[in-house]
């Protein structure tokens, strides 16, 4: 592999630095190379600059290389580009499906009409007015009804990317064009061609086979259309305006695209939070489950986060603006779930390789298909042999094979957002089931992510709220999360501002109180400042918990036992783990006793104690080099490299956005019973995926043959190219039937 600034003419799309003089896969990305001198005119362009006049750019979910600044079809493929990102006004894929649908209802009673008078003979016409009358009534059809057709097939050609359109395009052509012929110049044939004298024509097969495949068109466009329904009733969550608060205290009714990061806004009964943001005022209950899936409302108070889009219920809000347009909650779904549907699956580029020599190998059997057909077929031998050419160019189309894997993916992404389990990629869907050893962080993860006071246990001549008083008040202000924790448990106390104040980095603070010197910390402090505190509490009562001393005037007051506490949901979902057969360890900078309380509470297989980051990233690494095929589970920016360096990395949704970046999956409910569903869905995908593969490959496998004319000798049966159509555009329907089944699967 070579770099560029060399001669090399081929290139990855994604990576454009990655060049080489033969054809071949990227070695950073995986993705096929293609010729630079080929697809001069392929837009690659990821820049937002790029987009057109409505900022929106377009892409193919077969070649993701390709973008556009407006709808249209895929030079190489043909399929019809999507928006990289959705939009709820966007209806390039209705008008491309009412496109092809008046096409389609335009062909069929013209298509029916030249199948009447081939077959038929009714109307009966002279025989001199038939032919004519049956050029008359398809050319519409072949010329414009089916015109994309031609293009996409030429664009094929021109791309060097053969694929159903090569096929679709030459087989019409033939079977018109000799018509066409035929009818204008009959006598440019030679009488072997001939049958009962006439040169036989074709119109009623190019017309029907144009009138089948546009039906194909109509129902995949249709079902692509209603896969993106899901996103874009999340895009309708959203609210048009919001309400929001001047700085002087009045209110207006403001477009949601001028709320900036800052600004205040009302959230009154009924309505819809409009960004996501911290509630600074105002008690209320917030129906979060189009994001969570809960059905119970979350109370909200001051200082606690909401979610653009969710539904607020009785009480009214003041919340102030985090995160405002692409950078809220729901637009990161939005985009994760699109961003998934449009990825390319492994399989896939599998299937990518063997349809592109498959299309070659099809035209190169009916060639031979038609010279055995000329020379040793019956009489007319070469009539015969056209049928069966253009027969074998049309069942072979590789549509279904096409389809296979990217219809799976689409549905299935959508199948897993309903679950809340937002996939990055096809890759990650596909190899998420393959997982066996699963990494998971404690702090957030398995448990809540913040400490609460357990128990408040005083030495004598000291009271438990003398205690608590103390250590909230000299830690009134402060940020820290055990601080926090004890201000929260000492809220119907009084408290007094602290004077003299000293923090001492990872032992704790020293004040003064009402005129008593306090100090509150860990034993290292308490030993530092000749305090002793063995007579508080024997060490063993407090294991598996976080003990913050508490003296006063130089004598041991007491201490707050605080404790993170495991989330209501994690023994269901370690036990759920443990029965998909995955082994579980746990890896946390915590302590050794509150991880091993954690491990031994909840069964988990191992634990490693006192990680940081970069041990988190060497465990990933150590089981990798054992063989196991390693997902992260993290929730933190500590946890980001471990969940890259992972095969699957898994985030919480509630975690930290660098922590989403970094993994594969995000779980939006940031619950750990999500990775169940996300294995469910992987599991359901693939397997579908496989399905499609097993159906397209059969069904090329069994009617190239049969269209070859192989049964012709025993049978004295030769397939039509009417039928050839009919049975292609049935695999197509059937491969979309059965993806669309997928919404239904249990995971």
């Amino acid at each position: 592999m070579e770099h560029a600034g060399t001669a090399a003419g081929f290139r990855c799309p994604m990576h454009p630095e990655v060049v080489s003089d033969h054809r071949g896969q990227c070695q950073v990305c995986g993705m096929d190379l293609v010729d630079s001198q080929a697809r001069e005119d392929v837009h690659v362009a990821p820049e937002p600059a790029a987009s057109g006049p409505s900022g929106v750019l377009y892409t193919c979910p077969m070649h993701p290389e390709i973008v556009r600044d407006r709808p249209g079809r895929c030079p190489i493929c043909g399929m019809h580009l999507e928006p990289m990102t959705p939009q709820v006004d966007d209806d390039s894929d209705l008008q491309e499906y009412r496109n092809m649908r008046r096409r389609f209802w335009v062909s069929v009673p013209l298509s029916l009409a030249v199948l009447s008078l081939a077959m038929l003979g009714f109307p009966p016409l002279p025989m001199q007015v038939m032919p004519w009358a049956e050029l008359v009534l398809a050319s519409p059809v072949v010329l414009w009804a089916a015109s994309p057709f031609f293009v996409w097939a030429v664009a094929s050609v021109r791309h060097r990317s053969p694929n159903m359109w090569t096929l679709i395009g030459l087989g019409v052509a033939c079977a018109y064009g000799f018509s066409v012929v035929a009818v204008i110049a009959p006598g440019l044939f030679p009488a072997a061609l001939k049958q009962d004298g006439e040169i036989p024509l074709y119109f009623e097969a190019a017309a029907i086979i144009c009138t089948l495949t546009l039906l194909g068109q109509v129902l995949e466009l249709r079902a692509r259309a209603s896969t993106g329904d899901a996103i874009k009733g999340l895009l309708q969550l959203a609210p048009a305006t919001a309400r929001r608060i001047a700085d002087d205290g009045s209110e207006e009714d403001v477009d949601l695209a001028v709320i900036g990061v800052g600004d205040r806004v009302r959230v009154r009964p009924g309505e819809k939070v409009p960004v996501d943001g911290v509630v600074e005022s105002g008690r209320s209950a917030i129906d979060e489950s189009m994001l969570t899936g809960e059905p119970v409302p979350a109370e909200k108070a001051p200082g606690d986060n909401v979610i653009g889009g969710t539904q607020n219920t009785t009480g009214s809000l003041i919340v102030r603006a985090s995160q405002v347009g692409a950078d809220t909650v729901l637009a990161r779904v939005v985009e994760m779930v699109a961003s998934a549907q449009r990825s390319k699956a492994p399989m896939q580029r599998l299937a990518d390789r063997v349809a592109g020599a498959f299309v070659l190998a099809v035209i190169g059997i009916a060639m031979v298909t038609f010279v055995v057909w000329g020379l040793v077929g019956p009489e007319p031998s070469w009539a015969y042999a056209i049928v069966a050419a253009v027969s074998v160019l049309i069942i072979a189309c590789p549509c279904a094979l096409g389809l296979a894997t990217p219809m799976s993916v689409m549905v299935g992404s959508g199948l897993g957002a309903r679950h809340g389990v937002l996939f990055k990629d096809a890759a990650a869907m596909e190899k998420l089931r393959e997982v066996d050893t699963l990494i998971v962080d404690k702090t957030g993860t398995l448990t809540i992510g913040r400490p609460v006071v357990n128990r408040v246990i005083a030495a004598e001549g000291f009271t438990s709220d003398d205690v608590l008083a103390a250590a909230a008040s000299a830690n009134r202000g402060s940020e820290h999360p055990l601080a926090r924790a004890i201000a929260d448990a000492a809220a119907d106390i009084t408290l007094v501002d602290p004077r003299e104040f000293e923090a001492r980095p990872g032992l704790g603070v020293l004040a003064t109180v009402e005129g008593r010197s306090v100090v509150v910390g860990n034993l290292a402090l308490m030993h530092d400042q000749g305090i002793e505190v063995s007579d508080v509490t024997d060490e063993s009562s407090l294991r598996g918990q976080t003990p913050v001393w508490v003296a006063i005037d130089g004598r041991a007051a007491g201490l707050v036992a605080l404790q993170d506490e495991i989330k209501d949901s994690t023994p269901t979902a370690v036990e759920q783990l443990h029965r998909e057969g995955l082994r579980i360890v746990m890896a946390t900078g915590d302590a050794v006793e509150p991880a091993q309380r954690v491990a031994q509470e909840l069964g988990i297989d191992e634990f490693r104690a006192g990680v940081k980051p970069d041990d988190k990233l060497a465990l990933v690494e150590e089981l990798q080099q054992q063989g196991g095929l390693v997902a992260m589970a993290g929730d933190g920016i500590n946890d980001a490299p471990a969940l890259a360096q992972a095969d699957i990395g898994i985030a919480m949704g509630t975690g930290s956005d660098i922590a989403i970046d970094s993994a594969e999956v995000t779980l939006v409910k940031g619950d750990l019973r999500g990775i169940s569903a996300a294995l469910g869905v992987s599991r359901a995908t693939v397997r579908n995926m496989k399905q499609n593969l097993g159906f397209a490959f059969l069904y090329n496998s069994l009617g190239i043959p049969i269209a070859a004319g192989v049964l012709y000798p025993f049978t004295g049966i030769l397939l039509s190219p009417m039928i050839a159509a009919a049975a292609m555009s049935l695999s197509s329907v059937s491969v979309i039937a059965n993806a669309l089944r997928l919404r239904g699967a249990r995971v």
